[in-house]
């Protein structure tokens, strides 16, 4: 098991955080890179190395756009 030290926002300290897949092991994942981590102390889970948006513009045209119009 892998484990990490990172802030959980909830405990509000930074705190162990461990992986639950053994790595290259995780389902969820093509790859079997598990980017799920949970803190050891309350569970939080965090999401981490994953891009918060859309790569090199790839999804920005799915994206949907806020309606322009007023009610």
């Amino acid at each position: 098991m892998v484990e990490t030290i990172r802030h959980c926002p909830d405990c509000g300290w930074d705190r162990l955080f461990e992986q639950h897949h053994a790595a290259g092991g995780c389902p969820d994942d093509p790859d079997g890179c598990c980017g799920e981590w949970s803190c050891t102390e309350c569970g939080t889970a965090l999401l981490i190395g994953f891009a918060s948006g859309p790569a090199d513009g790839v999804g920005a045209a799915r994206a949907r756009q806020p309606d322009r119009r007023v009610a």
